[in-house]
């Protein structure tokens, strides 16, 4: 693995990728578990991806919660339009949707919205009440477009 001058992308080799395959199906497993599979020893996986880390390529290994089985039943899509976009500042607004429990991500997005945020309920009347109570007093907060997730298929993402 080299790195490319002035970006932070690095030469991956058959190994590394299937690493990182590996990794995004159960970033739990082991450096020994990841070798006996891959057919490497435990010290030569534990430095690959050591030297994936320090490069940038595995930003972090995350927790998936199960929303359902939390009582969150309902995820929705929210597109956020700002009413008055000289009045209320970028950052005031995501301040402030930030701080909403039920609020899981914010994006700030090109296009017909300002923001797309990701928000997760118990049912139908929860998310209403999140969106009249809490998004829709929000400073600057204007029209919206709420899709409703009906399913997700988890994919680990284009790996060279």
């Amino acid at each position: 693995m080299t790195a490319h001058p002035n970006d932070r992308t690095i030469a991956l080799d058959d190994i590394d990728r299937r690493i990182l395959r590996e990794l995004a199906r159960d970033a739990t497993q082991s450096a020994g578990a990841l070798g006996r599979k891959l057919d490497l020893s435990q010290p030569a996986t534990w430095r690959r991806i050591r030297r994936l880390e320090e490069a940038g390529v595995i930003a972090g290994r995350r927790l998936r919660l199960d929303r359902e089985a939390l009582g969150f039943g309902v995820t929705v899509f929210l597109g956020v339009k700002l009413a008055r976009k000289g009045r209320v500042s970028l950052e005031d607004f995501e301040r402030a949707v930030s701080a909403i429990p039920e609020v899981q991500t914010v994006e700030h997005v090109l296009g017909i919205y300002d923001y797309r945020l990701r928000v997760v309920a118990r049912d139908l009347p929860d998310f209403e009440r999140v969106l009249r109570r809490r998004i829709m007093t929000l400073p600057g907060a204007g029209d919206v477009e709420a899709n409703v997730l009906l399913s997700e298929e988890r994919r680990p993402g284009p790996i060279g």
